[in-house]
This record gives structure tokens, sequence and C-alpha cells, in this order.
């Protein structure tokens, strides 16, 4: 028999390089997926509290425990009401999406001044009037909003600042809708509903520099290996004559910014003790604001600014309707 060539599995994926830190903590949504139902807003955003297990009736028809009890890990995020601070017109040009116009309202919250450099006043009846005159110039309209983590149990006073696309309808109905929520608070329940299916785009936690063991799952070499055992042996051949990308080396590892697809809302609620266990959330606290129970595990550690988008890759067979919940884990975990 001949020798056989030597086979192993690639050590990490290449799609998430470069693993570089976040440029900043607040995730960036580089993608509005587009809709019919609306019009309406197509994101939000919260702050992650913690983790929980859940027990629900399986729902999903095509599931071996249809119809059965299932225990599920579930994540708690923190939905305080958000800030319509202006809006935003922009215009497709030749190389991308412009600035058309902006509105801004009247009279700011004082925290949005943590922010940005405020001017004396605001023309907002100018702004409005520029977008409404030029609806055929314009490709999109975006509502530019500010958390409050003031409600929350978040210990800073600095709102996140964000662009949230307006879309479904005409260009005219889009504006108009738009323009009503200019300087109002926008609740979860008017963008997303129990049961739907919501993407999220957080930054991971931060782990600093790491070796290629931990940040590649490379194999650990024998005892008796020459200079390291917790590296890459062979880095490369002689030409070409540089190390090449796809080597696993030492570096940054976690704090990047990723996009989770289709985590179900499982339940949205006003009253934070619904969900809060005994003794509040290990560095958190309390659920104090409104909340979303998100099924399965949420990127980022607490107190992290979690958004959440309309589903770009929504699963056909969706249900409408929340799976019934059994019972919601409020046991300590604090070991008391």
């Amino acid at each position: 028999m001949g020798h056989r060539k030597k086979s192993a599995p690639k050590r990490g994926s290449l799609a998430y390089l470069p693993r570089g830190r976040a440029a900043r903590e607040t995730g960036r949504i580089r993608y509005w997926p587009p809709t019919t139902q609306g019009p309406r807003l197509l994101g939000f955003a919260g702050y992650k509290a913690g983790m929980t297990h859940v027990y629900y009736i399986e729902d999903h028809p095509h599931s071996p425990n249809f119809g059965k009890e299932v225990n599920h890990s579930a994540t708690v995020v923190e939905v305080p009401p958000i800030l319509a601070c202006g809006l935003r017109a922009y215009a497709q040009t030749e190389y991308g999406l412009k600035t058309f116009a902006e509105a801004w309202v009247k009279e700011p919250p004082a925290d949005l001044q943590r922010i940005l450099t405020l001017p004396d006043q605001f023309k907002t009846e100018k702004g409005l009037k520029k977008i409404e005159e030029n609806l055929d110039k314009i490709t999109e309209l975006r509502l530019l909003t500010i958390t409050q983590p003031r409600l929350t149990s978040v210990s800073k006073k600095k709102p996140a600042f964000m662009e949230i696309k307006v879309d479904g309808g005409s260009r005219k109905e889009v504006f108009e809708y738009a323009k009503e929520l200019i300087g109002k608070t926008i609740t979860l329940t008017e963008v997303f509903k129990e049961g739907q299916y919501v993407d999220i785009v957080a930054v991971t936690k931060g782990k600093g520099w790491q070796g290629p063991v931990k940040r590649w799952g490379v194999k650990i070499l024998p005892r008796k290996s020459r200079k390291t055992k917790r590296g890459v042996a062979v880095i490369g051949p002689w030409k070409p004559p540089r190390v090449l990308y796809t080597v696993p080396r030492a570096g940054q590892m976690g704090y990047h910014q990723r996009t989770e697809y289709n985590k179900r809302i499982l339940k949205i609620g006003i009253d934070g003790k619904e969900v809060t266990p005994k003794g509040g959330f290990v560095k958190y606290g309390n659920v104090k604001a409104s909340f979303v129970l998100l099924d399965g595990s949420v990127p980022g550690p607490k107190k992290r600014l979690v958004r959440l988008r309309h589903p770009a890759r929504e699963p056909k067979r969706a249900s409408e309707e929340p799976p019934k919940l059994i019972h919601l884990s409020l046991k300590s975990q604090q070991g008391a």
C-alpha cells in the first residue's frame, strides 16, 4: 500500500478574520432587510442582564420533541424605551449612500449633550421640509435614537446613539410615520412581538491577547517537542517568503462584533420582577425596566449593549405565536 497523506481539519474559521478589537462597543448594523409590513422601525436595543433557563412546550412541528416539554437556556435583555431625537435621509450616489438631509427634535433631551455638541437651536421645520420636497431623490430614511441607561441597573448615564431604518410602504408613508415619532419614546412592543425571530448584533466578551491553542484550537504538540508545544510547528514554506494570514498565530481574542441570526422572543414584559432571580443577576442586579426573554445565548458580557434587528433570514416555517412557557427559573445565582 502506498503512503496516505495525512488529513486534518482546518483549525478555526477564516470567516471571522481579522480578529481585531471592535471599533466601538455599540454594534454597527450594515444591512437592513426589506419589509412589506409597514411603515415600521426595523430595530431596537437593550442591555444584557444575564441568563436563566426555561421549560416550554416545543411547538416546531418537525422537531422530534414536538408537543413535549423541553428545557432551554434563555437570555434576559433589559429594554427601556428609546428616544427618537431626529430623522436622517440618505440618497444613493456612485459612492454609496450619502446623507441628504437631517431633521432634529426642537428640544433635545439633556443626555444627548453627553454624546454631541448641540447647537443653540435646531431648525427642525426646515430639515423636514427639505426631506419632504425631495422624497423622489431619497433612498432610505433612518430614525436617530438614543437609549436610556438611567432607567436600568447599568451604572452609566451616557446613552448609546443609533440609527434605525424605517421601512414598509411608500416613501411618503414612511416619511409621515417617521416624522410623527421624532421627539417621542418608543417601546419594544411597538417594534417586535412575542414569538417573533430577531437578529442580534453585539460585541463579544473581550479575552485579551491569547495564544494559538486557545485562539484557534490548534493541537498541543507532544511533550518532547523542541522550542514550543503550544504553537504551530511549521508556519509556512520558504516561498512565498512570508507568513500567510491563514496560519494560526497569537493575537487579540474576543471583543469582536458578531451577528447571530434568528433568536426567538419567548416573552416581553414590563415588570422586571418576573425574570429577576433571587438576589438579582450577578454583576448586573435587578431588572427595573421592561425586558425581553430570548431563546438561547447572546454575545457579550453583562451590561453590554445588544441590538435587535428585523430578521434577515427568517425561518420559512416560523410560528407567529410564542411557545407555551411552563416554568422560568428564578433560583438564586449566588449559591444562596
